[in-house]
């Protein structure tokens, strides 16, 4: 890989991991941020996914800008946001907390946001926000139930992961499906191809 075409992705989640690889990219270099994410007073679902994104990568780039071995590199970022109205469901850590979102979501909608910033080899940075709506069936008290033994809401923004059990949630869903999963692949690839990222170098067979 060309220097010019070193990714940062300054995420230690494997879902957004997993999108770029089925996207026929590899980062070449995985960067998490250790940042606080409390959302501020007032602060809209789609400004806190927009903040965070951003100083993640800007975070990220703080640490690479003097090392002369990744300082021509890309810098990817995403924060993801699921909210019912203004209300902001936190990353379920607690059985509690999981028990709490899932009886809010049930039957009906809410907002996924997800935060995209990248931040290019001449430092200009690029955002993009983007938003998907789903709507869940009701769940009954024995889906719930039976869904947090499962353990897959541990750490998912809404307490679920769409690609896991709760895909059998989802009733409706409109806009992107994988910006509910943590990236969402096409407004991604074109921020990157834009600032003049070959999306298409790992499409090589072999």
């Amino acid at each position: 890989m060309e220097l010019r075409q070193k990714l940062i992705l300054a995420s230690g989640s494997p879902r957004r991991l997993d999108l770029l690889k089925q996207a026929g990219i590899e980062p070449a270099r995985l960067m998490p941020m250790d940042l606080d994410e409390t959302p501020q007073k007032s602060e809209h679902p789609r400004s806190l996914a927009r903040r965070l994104s951003a100083d993640k990568a800007k975070a990220a780039h703080e640490v690479t800008r003097q090392d002369l071995a990744w300082k021509d590199g890309y810098i990817l970022a995403a924060d993801t946001v699921v909210a019912v109205g203004r209300r902001i469901l936190p990353k379920a850590e607690y059985m509690e907390e999981a028990s709490s979102a899932l009886h809010l979501l049930s039957g009906r909608s809410h907002w996924v946001f997800t935060g995209v910033c990248l931040i290019a080899p001449d430092g200009k940075l690029r955002q993009k926000i983007v938003e998907t709506k789903v709507r869940f069936k009701r769940l009954s008290g024995y889906d719930i139930e039976c869904y947090l033994a499962s353990g897959q809401w541990r750490g998912k923004a809404g307490a679920y992961a769409i690609q896991g059990i709760a895909g059998t949630f989802v009733q409706k869903l409109v806009g992107s499906y994988t910006n509910v999963v943590g990236l969402p692949l096409f407004e991604t690839m074109q921020m990157l191809a834009g600032e003049g990222y070959d999306v298409h170098a790992g499409w090589t067979e072999g």
